[in-house]
């Protein structure tokens, strides 16, 4: 009788705790001085909330300039940048420290920021004031403001460091800039409300996503480190793909690009190399963001309408699984060791945690809901930071 006592005081216990337990026990040791942390802006709270991605528990929420959208992390230093489109400036977070160490001021109504692979400059399309402001981030001034198209949305720099592809929302142009020289070099007419841009991983092409025309641009981009390929910026194919294509997922190897068809309710497969629709598929209702694994194996997509996220197998060509979250998804992030996905629910003001497990017996996936955490109001954008503590080990 004493023996079935305890099981029974234990069972509500491990239904509180048990998962946490078997979680710890899962998850990688990296040393006391390994940090691991997603950034989320919320547009209505000013703020940013920091989540601990070893623990999975809020690590604090910082203050940052009015209606913050966009977010990025640098890739060669511990910092994290905010844009905030209400007071037209740019807040530098401190990864390490957990606060903001600079505002860096730019132009009217800021959405998006892009930070070079170098790490040494940002790039910010001001979609009111129909510029994109140029960011030296070592010394963390304006270099200069570059004149585009109308409403620019995004403004994304190539890998290779030369280009910064911007798209014109206002007049459906795409601008080229010569991130060395500061200047535009090309400006395309492409499709209808050109938006999300993606650019291949040798830098010799970029994708814009066209909302208004159902319609992906491919754009062959000029490079002085280019043995082949363009010698010109030019249009190379107009693609046709499902009904209000709103933002676009390349496979980390760039032989694959998956669009987000919001009002097909699926997703288009685009071979990059020779620039064909291969294939579609249905995803979920209104897929508005996608993200692929490092292993470009797996993609999974953020259902809006249905308040899901969506598991595609990109060798099978065939959706596996479907996992609730919460209301109104939207920005997708991924560990740094790819086994938890995180889902930006912007209705319910909170990020639904996914775990990837190893597959078992009798269990119909290998995904389940970990847990949710909470945030602030409208929440925008979400971007992981992974990196070791420099210096003395702090807590």
């Amino acid at each position: 009788m004493r023996k079935l006592l305890i099981i029974i005081v234990l069972i509500p216990l491990l239904g509180a705790a048990g998962w946490w337990y078997f979680r710890e026990q899962a998850l990688p040791d990296y040393g006391p001085a390994y940090r691991e942390y997603a950034y989320v802006t919320n547009g209505k709270s000013n703020t940013v909330s920091v989540i601990d991605l070893r623990t999975f528990e809020p690590a604090k929420t910082i203050a940052v300039g009015l209606d913050p959208t966009g977010v990025a992390a640098n890739g060669k230093k511990n910092e994290i940048y905010v844009v905030n489109s209400g007071s037209n400036n740019v807040s530098v977070i401190d990864a390490e420290k957990n606060a903001v160490v600079a505002t860096i001021g730019v132009h009217g109504k800021p959405y998006f920021i892009d930070v070079s692979e170098d790490g040494k400059r940002a790039y910010v399309a001001n979609s009111g004031s129909a510029n994109v402001s140029v960011i030296d981030l070592e010394h963390r001034v304006v270099l200069g403001n570059v004149r585009v198209g109308l409403a620019p949305g995004l403004a994304r720099v190539s890998p290779d460091g030369e280009t910064v592809v911007v798209s014109n929302r206002g007049d459906n142009t795409v601008s080229l800039i010569d991130a060395k020289l500061l200047r535009v070099r090309a400006t395309l007419p492409v499709c209808q409300q050109p938006e999300d841009i993606a650019i291949l991983p040798d830098s010799s092409k970029a994708f814009v996503a066209c909302s208004g025309s159902s319609q992906v641009a491919s754009i062959g981009l000029e490079s002085s480190k280019k043995s082949s390929g363009p010698t010109s910026d030019r249009v190379l194919a107009l693609l046709d793909v499902g009904r209000t294509p709103v933002s676009l997922a390349l496979k980390p190897d760039g032989g694959e690009l998956i669009v987000c068809d919001f009002d097909s309710d699926s997703i288009s497969i685009i071979e990059t190399g020779n620039d064909e629709v291969s294939s579609s598929a249905l995803i979920g209702q209104h897929p508005t963001r996608a993200l692929v694994t490092l292993d470009n194996s797996r993609l999974y997509a953020s259902n809006f309408g249905s308040d899901s996220v969506a598991v595609y197998d990109i060798d099978m060509g065939r959706r596996i699984w479907t996992q609730a979250v919460g209301s109104r998804p939207d920005g997708l992030a991924l560990s740094q060791d790819q086994r938890y996905v995180l889902v930006l629910d912007t209705q319910a003001g909170d990020v639904t945690v996914i775990q990837k497990r190893a597959p078992r017996k009798l269990e119909p996936t290998e995904y389940s809901l970990l847990t949710m955490i909470p945030v602030g109001l409208q929440p925008n954008a979400i971007v992981v930071k992974a990196f070791m503590v420099s210096g003395a080990v702090k807590k």
